[in-house]
Formats: structure tokens, C-alpha cells, sequence
């Protein structure tokens, strides 16, 4: 019983009448039409001209539905009140002319079927309880209501069980044309291949949005509490007999504190619907404006950073790609936070563009304990390469950008617990993978490797 008085099939009788009740402009435009070619007679007192009325609309209502946000609307009403899951209907206008063609089918059928059970909605209903009626009040046998059986002149006796059959007839279709539109709903409005491919598209470029964001958060909030932590605790231990290097500290950490909320408002303004603020325009580090600044604030960590800087031919960081600029930044922070983290002694950086001389460079191919994963430190492999990368030395004009950063690893005692998974060195080989390039971290020669190797050609400013 649920099935033909419940919730669901009420909603879905209410969407039939919406249907109808849409049909009603393309109906009358019909009605002047037919009344036109039928000589201006009474059109609703002839059954035929009324039925020839309601077939010319439904081509009106075809053409109709090709054009405008039909899909979108009728999946939208399809989902509250035919109790169709979301996931088999398709989100947005048609793409594609087959799917205009199924919209324009569903349309159709939506308005057309909507309009027949409209009328029998007004109709049948008042005529059943007026034959349920009948035999008790004779003023109702004296009046000319119906045409046939279907009115006031049918026998008293069967008029009770006339009337009964013709409601239960009106639900029963009510209730199986509600669910003929439900069980048709996901063939005619269900997404189509090519939905499928741009919400495989959208849902991939929110995935890197999102990926992009933690990247941000981790490069620059994790680094930073890194740091201010060590230079906090480096503060602590020489309270008593070195005041200037506890200042040092504390001017690091206001420093640190200070660009890191900078940094943090720019990534979460990417969170906020319609704000323009950008991590790679607003607020984002580059190797020629906060190189220097990065390496004071690790240094008076206490620290010790050896940095050798090769710019190249142009002889300044500020000639570099922006986009190169920002992501070496990232991964030269990255590997700084790792270093104060899980290493121990002094840091040797070293930053150069090379290219030109075709030559292979020492370490380019993978060596016992390099990274075969991108952040997946100490696992034998190969290097990470961007696929269809090709061998440099079949590119000997292409410059590069090589970042090689080394320390000695902190005693298995000594080292500090991971927490992180491992997600930064992973984001830096991310960054690197997205210019096209590599990263490799692992142990070197009794040492702790990060070296980085990021293309140039080609970068936007």
C-alpha cells in the first residue's frame, strides 16, 4: 500500500502534475493553431480537437527541450521528488547532441504523461464520489453530468462499484506512471560518457588544487614550527651565558612567525569562494627575494649552512622561471627542515643552473640507497622521471636548475620520530615531477642526500 498511498508515490505524483502543469503554454500555442486550421469552432467541446491540441504541443515540446538548462532542471526535480539517487543523473547542461536528444525525450515524456495524469486528476476523482454517491441522492440522477456510464444517467446499483473502480483505476495509474518516470530517469538524464570524462577532470583538478594546498601548509607551516622549535630549545640552553645569541633566536623566531602567517592567509585565501589571494602570486617565496632569509633563519637555529650559489650565465636568481623559482624555493626548504629534524652536523647546499655542455653529471643515474620513489627515502631504484622525459644529453641546449643538499645523519638514538609519514620529501618530488623534473634523497657516501634536478625551458615568468 505504501506503494501507491506512501510519501514517495505522492511526491512523484506531485512532479507528474508539474509536468502538466509545464505543458500548459505549449498546449494553448497549440490550441490557437488547431483552432485556426479548424475554423475557430468551440475547440474544448470537441474531444478530438482537444486531443489534436495536445499532440501538437509535444513537438514544441521536443524542439523545446534541445535548447536551455532543461537537463539540469529536470535532474534537480527528479532527485527530490522521485526519490532517484543523485549519482545516476547528470550534473550540468548537455554536452552533446545524443544527449540533448535524451533530454529532449525525457521533456517530452515528463510533460506529456504529466499532462494525462493533470486531467485525470481534475476528471476522475470528482466523477467517482458523485457515482459513490449517486444512489443516495436523487437530486444527482436529475442532474446531466458525464456522457454513457461515465455520468449521472448509469444505474444506481452498479454506480457505487463504477465509481470505486474508476479511483482505484486513477491511482493505480498515477502510481505506475510515477515510477515508469523514476525507472526512466537514469537512462534519459543519466550522465553520458562525455559527463563522465569532465567530472573525471573536475574531480582530478580538485584533487591537485587540494594536493597543491597541503603541499603549501606542509612546506610552510611544518617548517616553520621546525625551526622556531629548535630555535626555541637552541635559545633555552645558552639562556645564562649568551644573551646575543638568545636574541638572535627570538629575532629569528618573530621573523619566522611573522612570513609564516603571511604564507598561511595567502594558502587559505585558495579555501575562500571568490578570493583572489594565490600562493604563487601573493605571498609565495622565490629563490631570488627569500634564499638568504631562509638560511639566516636555519642558521640561528643553530645550524650550520654551507650554501654555494652558481646562478649561471645570467648571474642572478631573478632571471630564473617564476614558477622554477617558487618550486626550488619549496624543495630547498624542505630539505633544510629535514636536515634540523632527523640530521646532525653541518649543511652543505649547493644551488646551480647548468646546461649547454651535453655532458652527463655525476650522480645522474641512480646509485645503491638513492630514492627509487619520490619520497620514499633509503629504497634502492631508479631516479623519478616525469614520463617521457627524455636523457638531457639528448637535449644539450636545455639549462637546468640542480639543487644537492647534504648532512650527516643523526644517530639512530638521537634522530627525531617521524610524524609526517614522509609527505614532505613526497611533495618535493611532486613539485619537482610537475616541471618535469627529479628528485633523489637517500644516504650518499655515509652521508644524507637531497639533491634535485628541475628543467628550465619553457618557464612562465
Amino acid at each position: 500500500m505504501s506503494r501507491l498511498f506512501g510519501a514517495r508515490a505522492w511526491l512523484r505524483w506531485v512532479h507528474l502534475v508539474l509536468g502538466g502543469a509545464l505543458l500548459m503554454p505549449y498546449f494553448l500555442l497549440a490550441t490557437v493553431i488547431v483552432s485556426g486550421l479548424s475554423g475557430g469552432g468551440g475547440l474544448f467541446e470537441s474531444l478530438p480537437l482537444v486531443l489534436a491540441a495536445y499532440g501538437g504541443a509535444l513537438p514544441m515540446v521536443a524542439v523545446s527541450a534541445v535548447f536551455g538548462p532543461v537537463r539540469p532542471l529536470s535532474a534537480g526535480a527528479v532527485r527530490v521528488m522521485c526519490a532517484v539517487p543523485g549519482e545516476r543523473l547528470a550534473e550540468g547542461p548537455a554536452r552533446t547532441w545524443a544527449a540533448r536528444g535524451r533530454t529532449s525525450a525525457w521533456w517530452t515524456l515528463h510533460l506529456g504523461v504529466g499532462a494525462a495524469i493533470s486531467g485525470m486528476s481534475l476528471a476522475v476523482p470528482p466523477m467517482a464520489l458523485v457515482l459513490i454517491a449517486l444512489p443516495f441522492f436523487s437530486t444527482l440522477r436529475g442532474a446531466r453530468l458525464g456522457t454513457g456510464w461515465f455520468s449521472t444517467q448509469a444505474d444506481p446499483l452498479l454506480a457505487p462499484l463504477l465509481g470505486i473502480v474508476l479511483l482505484a483505476g486513477f491511482v493505480l495509474c498515477a502510481a505506475g506512471a510515477g515510477a515508469l518516470l523514476a525507472r526512466l530517469a537514469p537512462v534519459l538524464l543519466g550522465p553520458t560518457a562525455a559527463d563522465r570524462l569532465a567530472a573525471a577532470e573536475e574531480r582530478a583538478a580538485d584533487l591537485a588544487v587540494r594536493n597543491r594546498l597541503a603541499r603549501e601548509l606542509h612546506d610552510s607551516v611544518g617548517h616553520a614550527l621546525s625551526a622556531v622549535t629548535l630555535q626555541a630549545v637552541a635559545a633555552r640552553r645558552v639562556l645564562e651565558h649568551d644573551p646575543e645569541f638568545v636574541r638572535e633566536a627570538l629575532a629569528a623566531i618573530e621573523d619566522t612567525t611573522r612570513r609564516t602567517v603571511g604564507e598561511l592567509d595567502a594558502v587559505l585565501g585558495l579555501l575562500r569562494e571568490g578570493d583572489p589571494a594565490r600562493p604563487d602570486a601573493a605571498f609565495a617565496p622565490t629563490l631570488a627575494a627569500d634564499l638568504d632569509g631562509l638560511l639566516a633563519r636555519t642558521r640561528a637555529a643553530g645550524t650550520a649552512v654551507t650554501a654555494h650559489q652558481d646562478p649561471g650565465p645570467a648571474g642572478d636568481w631573478a632571471q630564473l622561471p617564476a614558477i622554477a623559482s617558487r618550486e626550488a624555493y619549496r624543495i630547498v626548504q624542505e630539505g633544510l627542515s629535514n636536515a634540523l629534524r632527523h640530521g646532525s652536523g653541518p649543511v652543505e647546499l649547493r644551488i646551480s643552473v647548468r646546461g649547454g655542455e651535453g655532458g652527463a653529471h655525476p650522480g645522474d643515474t641512480g646509485r645503491p640507497g638513492h630514492t627509487g620513489q619520490p619520497g620514499l627515502p633509503g629504497r634502492p631504484g631508479r631516479e623519478s622521471r616525469h614520463p617521457g622525459r627524455t636523457d638531457r644529453r639528448e637535449h644539450p641546449e636545455q639549462r637546468e636548475l640542480e639543487i644537492t643538499m647534504t648532512n650527516p645523519p643523526a644517530a639512530s638514538e638521537a634522530r627525531e620520530a617521524r610524524t609526517t609519514g614522509g609527505r614532505g620529501l613526497r611533495g618535493a618530488a611532486e613539485r619537482a615531477t610537475l616541471l618535469g623534473g627529479r628528485v633523489e634523497a637517500g644516504p650518499y657516501e655515509g652521508r644524507w642526500r637531497l639533491r634535485a634536478v628541475l628543467p628550465l625551458a619553457g618557464g612562465k615568468r
